[in-house]
């Protein structure tokens, strides 16, 4: 297998995760929000036939030589495993804690409501590799079609996987888990082979010194905080 079929792969393999990810998010949302991230994604679908028509049939092959579009895309997928593992740990927070503060409460839910942007990037790719797999079907019938299929699907599967996980701390820890190898295959997948190391005999001493006091600044700072802080709250 070439290096590109091989980077191929993992970028199948991270639109798969990132569509679980998506149904399996739905899962901690209302009813009412369960429609609206639906019915954008369903809207998407359809409307976006006239771009997609446009790409071409190995535009994943084009992407991953693209080198400062992987560049962007690992960014934009490093935020959102980010994102989404701030809201395992602070769902995870408000389990076990009990009382919290009023804006971390308001933090959680704007984490819980954001389901993801890279779907619609997945539904994208998506589309263009079934506009192709449907050759003399009208382009308009097929981005429709499978639109009607993502409003079915979306929903279905994040049920199924409701029923699958009920406890709600094993459906956080799953997400948490694919987060994170999400970021992992993220960063293999954008590196497209172009990483060169070489090796240098000499230390920049300087560079070094400099590191070495910002991380003892940083850690006395974060030492006499939590001192603060717990003189005070046992003055209370």
């Amino acid at each position: 297998m070439s290096p590109i079929e091989t980077l191929e792969t993992v970028v199948q393999v991270i639109m798969v995760l990132v569509y679980l990810q998506f149904c399996l998010k739905q899962t901690f949302l209302k009813p009412w929000q369960w429609i609206v991230a639906t019915s954008v994604c369903t809207l998407f679908t359809g409307l976006i036939w006239p771009w997609s028509i446009e790409q071409s049939r190995n535009q994943i092959a084009e992407w991953l030589a693209d080198q400062p579009l992987m560049l962007d895309t690992s960014v934009v997928l490093s935020l959102e495993a980010l994102w989404q593992m701030s809201f395992c740990l602070l769902a995870g927070r408000l389990m076990y804690d009990g009382q919290v503060k009023r804006r971390t409460v308001w933090l959680y839910r704007v984490l819980r409501f954001f389901p993801g942007i890279l779907i619609l990037a997945v539904l994208y790719s998506a589309q263009v590799s079934l506009i192709y797999m449907l050759p003399g079907t009208a382009f308009g019938t097929v981005a429709w079609s499978m639109a009607i299929a993502v409003a079915v699907l979306l929903p279905s599967i994040s049920w199924l996987l409701r029923w699958l996980l009920p406890e709600r701390d094993l459906r956080l820890e799953v997400l948490f888990l694919s987060s994170a190898l999400l970021l992992i295959l993220g960063i293999v997948a954008t590196v497209n082979g172009t990483t060169n190391f070489r090796g240098r005999d000499d230390v920049d001493w300087l560079a070094l010194a400099a590191d070495i006091a910002l991380t003892l600044t940083c850690a006395a700072a974060g030492f006499l905080i939590w001192r603060y802080r717990s003189s005070k709250s046992i003055g209370k």
